[in-house]
């Protein structure tokens, strides 16, 4: 199997002490280096009300993001559809693609990227809560408007509006984000690309298999086309490498006992673990190491899911140390020059 497709996901981390500025700004200067370094995609999460995390609307970001770069591809991973209306969805991704022209992608997640009160916050409509299972209504009415040759029935009330898009970009390309059975089956069930969430279910390389059993092809997608995204920090050294990745540990274990932190420092996440070596943690996948042992991981990652790409994600304090993980990854993969060459 040939070295996977490397990809970036960014969940724009606000360290302690910093602000959403600073994150957003590392978020920009990020992007603009792992362009340089040869990475195919850079995604953007959603996420809400968080201390730790600034990126509450990737939609926001993806323009600057794009202006900024010359080649790679900028999209969402993911917008979190039951929150919006499908039509100003479509309407929002059609203007980025006018923007930037062949190189946004719209990836969708149903997962609320918050807490319940923060997901009923989100709504208009606030006299009921929206039910769950409204999800394959939404992506169906969403695909209406952006796939090619697609279109929503003469008698619907929202036929007219796809020619209302705006124009001369091309459409973005569709994505369904998940972690779990349902994701996989509708994105086989509506022929598009599945980008599985590894960071967040290490277990899902059964799920990814039976989307490629019952892929069926569409007019988005001729077969079916698997991305994983996985945790993944380089450094110099191993033992470096594991000293970043305390942070993410320490702000988890807050997470899983209802307390949302910022970022904390590697000092601090150290002095946390050894004054809680019993602490719960969540239990998930990460591969640390130099840049050739985190190579040989994800590649090991992509077998296992049997992944045409594989997207990076990560949480760290430090910026230089978060681009230069990115570095070294590369490094290992040749990116820069494979890039060059092509």
């Amino acid at each position: 199997m040939a070295s996977p497709i490397l990809s970036v996901l960014d969940q724009s981390p606000i360290a302690a002490g910093s602000t959403a500025t600073e994150a957003v700004r590392n978020t920009l200067d990020l992007a603009r280096s792992c362009d340089a370094l040869g990475y195919h995609r850079y995604w953007l999460a959603e996420h809400h009300a968080t201390p730790s995390l600034a990126g509450a609307a990737p939609e926001a970001l993806i323009g600057p993001i794009a202006l900024a770069t010359r080649q790679i591809r900028v999209g969402s991973g993911g917008i979190m559809l039951p929150h919006y209306s499908p039509f100003k969805v479509a309407e929002t991704f059609s203007l980025l693609s006018a923007l930037a022209p062949e190189r946004i992608d719209l990836g969708l997640g149903r997962a609320p990227g918050s807490d319940q009160r923060t997901a009923f916050a989100l709504q208009r409509d606030r006299s009921r809560r929206i039910p769950s299972d409204d999800f394959p209504n939404q992506l169906a009415e969403l695909i209406a408007y952006l796939a090619p040759g697609g279109g929503l029935p003469d008698d619907h009330p929202f036929a007219a509006l796809r020619a209302t898009l705006p124009a001369g970009g091309g459409a973005p390309a569709l994505w369904l984000l998940g972690s779990s059975p349902d994701s996989a089956r509708w994105a086989a069930e509506a022929g598009l690309p599945y980008c599985f969430a590894d960071f967040i279910n290490s277990d899902g390389a059964e799920l990814t298999q039976h989307y490629r059993r019952v892929f069926r092809p569409s007019a988005m997608l001729a077969s079916p086309y698997v991305m994983v995204a996985t945790w993944a920090i380089a450094a110099p050294t191993l033992a470096e490498a594991e000293r970043l990745a305390l942070p993410s540990v320490m702000m988890f274990a807050h997470m899983l006992q209802g307390q949302l932190i910022a970022v904390p420092s590697v000092e601090e996440a150290i002095a946390w673990t050894e004054a809680n070596p019993h602490a719960s943690r969540r239990r998930r996948r990460m591969t640390l190491g130099t840049g050739e042992q985190v190579r040989m991981e994800i590649e090991a990652v992509a077998r296992l899911y049997g992944a045409d790409e594989v997207m990076l994600v990560n949480i760290l304090p430090d910026h230089a140390a978060r681009v230069r993980s990115y570095e070294l990854v590369a490094r290992a993969f040749g990116l820069a020059s494979a890039a060059a060459a092509a």
